[in-house]
């Protein structure tokens, strides 16, 4: 009773934190995205932090960083699929970190869904709305989902290379096991305490051989 009560918790818990996460992200994601187009014009830039840091308006087509434009199509289906797959998969989690994983790619999924389902030019094919722009880092704009989808990734590779589980648990390589202390039933059936009794009943008899003679 006692293990299904904390597989529950521990499930419930990474749900929770699961879907806060994606709450966050998507919320963000939007309001910057609402900003940006309310106070920008498309392709303007506004230098924030000199030529490090950037805010450059585009409409993106394709998928995360302006990558493959022109399969706007493609990308509506797949993160259609994303998301259904990462409700399906939910309830199997019960690590706190690995809801961080899926929330993060969840809410970053669904914001540029948003965009390719409600921004122009049509449904389904909309433009999701980029405009961060680190040059130094790398020559894409991005926006705030993009980055929640990356981080999910990294976070996922983390975790897989420490080979922390689905439940928060973590494999032991070689099968290697904790030495625990003895207890005083092991100890007593030791080998060398096995020993050391007959020497001291050896003892106590020859002790006791010269008072039976005399009796």
């Amino acid at each position: 009773m006692e293990p299904d009560r904390g597989t529950k918790t521990g499930t419930a818990t990474a749900l929770v934190v699961l879907v806060l996460g994606a709450l966050a992200v998507y919320g963000l994601d939007q309001l910057t995205k609402f900003l940006v187009v309310s106070n920008l014009t498309e392709g303007e830039t506004v230098p924030v932090l000199g030529d490090a840091l950037q805010w450059h308006f585009v409409r993106n087509p394709g998928a995360a960083f302006s990558l493959a434009s022109g399969m706007t199509w493609i990308f509506t289906i797949l993160a259609a699929g994303v998301i259904t797959f990462i409700i399906w998969f939910a309830r199997r989690i019960r690590s706190k970190a690995w809801g961080l994983v899926f929330g993060l790619l969840l809410g970053g999924v669904l914001g540029n869904l948003t965009d390719r389902l409600l921004r122009e030019p049509s449904f389904g094919l909309g433009h999701v709305v980029d405009f961060i722009s680190t040059p130094w880092l790398i020559p894409a704009i991005y926006n705030v989902a993009d980055m929640a989808i990356v981080s999910s990734m990294v976070l996922f590779m983390i975790l897989t290379i420490r080979g922390v589980g689905l439940d928060g648990s973590r494999e032991v390589k070689g099968g290697a096991k904790r030495d625990e202390p003895e207890t005083d039933d092991e100890a007593s059936s030791a080998p060398g305490t096995a020993d050391a009794n007959p020497n001291v009943s050896t003892g106590q008899g020859a002790l006791n051989a010269p008072a039976a003679r005399e009796a």
